[in-house]
């Protein structure tokens, strides 16, 4: 049986060979493999083989397999994947202890909402602040977080090195806040502003959220489901 440290040596070795070579659909399954492995975990359970983690994520046992040896393989013959340790180093690749800022522009209502979640937390980023015009949120707390002036975010980010913007304004502004959050320091932007922000610098990394693409996508696989279903007698 290999062991813990050999693992890990072949997966720095692996990581470093791959940094940006990974497809970006085994980028976007890694959060996934993290949110499964995570509640293994909480339910005490020490291993598991690629065959049972496939049932569980309705993912087929070669994916995963391709997948991790991306990084490394993570598994040992005849045993299959120690929970923690996989956990750790996916933990590892998508930057959950690197300790990144976030603040959120626009505290209208799906500003307040992601607020009111502990999502940011779970995947170590703290929440430093909201920004917003309304001088009836400005100086308060939502859920916690102090909502500060608009005009106060390039000093703000400078200050607090903050390395996450995230969008929840109204389209016409996202291009030019997001324009302030460079200026500012600020290489990340999470953008909820319903349309495809680009980036004004190759140094910043914008993930555009579209919330009705996925709705869309539902309802193509209804129709597309009802289209095969039999008439009910």
């Amino acid at each position: 049986m290999e062991s813990i440290d050999k693992l890990k040596g072949t997966f720095d070795k692996k990581y470093h060979e791959a940094k940006g070579t990974v497809s970006s659909a085994v980028i976007k399954r890694l959060p996934r493999y993290h949110r499964y492995l995570g509640d293994l975990l909480r339910d005490g359970k020490l291993r598991i083989s690629s065959a049972e983690l496939s049932e569980l994520m309705e993912v087929t046992a070669s994916q995963i397999r391709q997948d991790l040896n991306c990084f490394g393989g993570f598994g040992q013959q005849g045993y299959g994947y120690n929970i923690r340790y996989l956990y750790t180093k996916i933990s590892e690749l998508l930057g959950v202890s690197e300790g990144y800022n976030a603040v959120i522009i626009g505290a209208g209502n799906l500003g307040k909402a992601l607020a009111a979640t502990h999502m940011f937390e779970r995947r170590g980023v703290t929440r430093l602040g909201m920004f917003d015009i309304n001088p009836e949120l400005v100086g308060k707390k939502i859920y916690g977080t102090p909502v500060y002036h608009i005009d106060t975010l390039p000093d703000f980010c400078k200050r607090n090195n903050v390395h996450i913007g995230v969008l929840t304004v109204p389209k016409e502004s996202a291009a030019n806040i997001t324009d302030t959050l460079y200026e500012a320091g600020v290489m990340g932007v999470w953008n909820f502003a319903n349309m495809e922000l680009r980036s004004p610098s190759p140094d910043m990394i914008v993930e555009n959220i579209h919330l009705g693409d996925s709705l869309m996508t539902l309802c193509y696989k209804l129709k597309s489901r009802s289209k095969e279903e039999k008439p009910r007698e």
